[in-house]
């Protein structure tokens, strides 16, 4: 792609986000919700592949509905109470159907069924602007308007998005649509929180981009999109193979890892709301969706690459990718958990 027409694309991308942060008007934060739409569609089918025509077709549909969505909502908000402001969304049937608007835009279940399709279709860097990016503006108003939501509709699309992540990356082997799945349970753990503390979310969202970055960064350096191609990866570069199981069990919420930072502290959240119940529903869901993180890390460190060639297996790749984005983002991914406290600190 052109430099020039990369720079306004990735700048659009910025200012529809950045528009909608900024906004307390209904019509500018839609507008920044569609210049952000309209600028990823480019990148999305920049290979002129069919699955990548296709995968943007998609997305544009969905995204297009959901806006559609908000837009209806806060008319209808504005034709019952007169205010166009984004903290005044008072009408019960508008509220609700703008969050179901927001959940289809991020991929909440049961509003999901775009996003491993879409992801599938996507070159890894795109899969992840989409997967991290694309999910700050909406979640900038959910926080904005969480106090109008019903906090059953916040719950219980919460825990479906859990559980459905667990369950549908179980079968999986494409690892576009594991990390499409895993991407719908991270945001089930952030919005079942928001209700009640969102600096959670916050730090959640926060954690949730650095391990996905570095996931999808590493998968980028050792070109693999299968889990069969996955088994060849210890024996080209065995530091990125240890890394990446690392980074894979963070992203399950394993302890020392950074991943088991925003999960403790969700979980702490909700016994505190005297909800055990919930909590206990949340953590087994996070179960399911470790085994399947298991599975890519057994796959990558303890199989051998399913091959009917008996010609030996190249030991080093070598690579013209910079590395330092990924060094950084799997440090982060890996080590943040004694930071936990100065991290709760500047969040409150």
């Amino acid at each position: 792609m052109n430099p020039y027409v990369l720079t306004i694309l990735l700048s659009s991308l910025g200012l529809g986000t950045t528009l909608t942060f900024a906004s307390s008007h209904w019509l500018l934060a839609w507008m920044g919700l569609e210049i952000n739409t309209l600028a990823i569609a480019p990148l999305m089918a920049q290979h002129h592949h069919p699955r990548a025509v296709e995968a943007t077709t998609k997305y544009f549909l969905t995204q297009a509905t959901a806006a559609a969505m908000i837009l209806f909502a806060s008319t209808t908000n504005a034709w019952m109470t007169g205010e166009w402001s984004i903290n005044d969304l008072s009408d019960p049937i508008a509220n609700t159907m703008f969050m179901t608007a927001l959940a289809l835009k991020i991929g909440l279940a049961p509003m999901h069924f775009w996003m491993p399709e879409v992801l599938q279709g996507l070159d890894l860097l795109t899969g992840l602007i989409l997967s991290t990016w694309q999910k700050l503006a909406p979640f900038a108003l959910i926080i904005q308007t969480m106090q109008n939501i019903d906090p059953s509709l916040l719950t219980l699309l919460g825990i479906l998005s859990t559980l459905v992540g667990g369950w549908g990356g179980l079968n999986q082997t494409q690892l576009r649509k594991i990390l499409a799945y895993s991407s719908i349970a991270h945001m089930g753990w952030m919005v079942i929180v928001i209700q009640y503390a969102p600096q959670l979310t916050l730090i959640a969202l926060g954690t949730y981009i650095i391990m996905t970055s570095a996931a999808f960064l590493t998968l980028k350096m050792s070109l693999t999109t299968k889990i069969s191609t996955l088994t060849t990866t210890w024996s080209k570069s065995p530091m990125l193979a240890s890394t990446t199981a690392l980074v894979l069990l963070s992203l399950g919420g394993l302890p020392p890892l950074t991943g088991f930072m925003p999960k403790w502290m969700i979980l702490q959240e909700l016994t505190k709301q005297d909800l055990p119940i919930i909590a206990t529903t949340m953590a087994l869901a996070a179960l399911i969706s470790l085994y399947f993180y298991l599975r890519l890390c057994y796959a990558m460190t303890l199989t051998i690459s399913p091959n009917m060639i008996n010609s030996t297996t190249p030991w080093r790749i070598q690579t013209t990718q910079i590395s330092l984005p990924l060094a950084l983002f799997t440090t982060a991914a890996l080590g943040l958990l004694p930071m936990t406290p100065t991290i709760l600190m500047l969040a409150t």
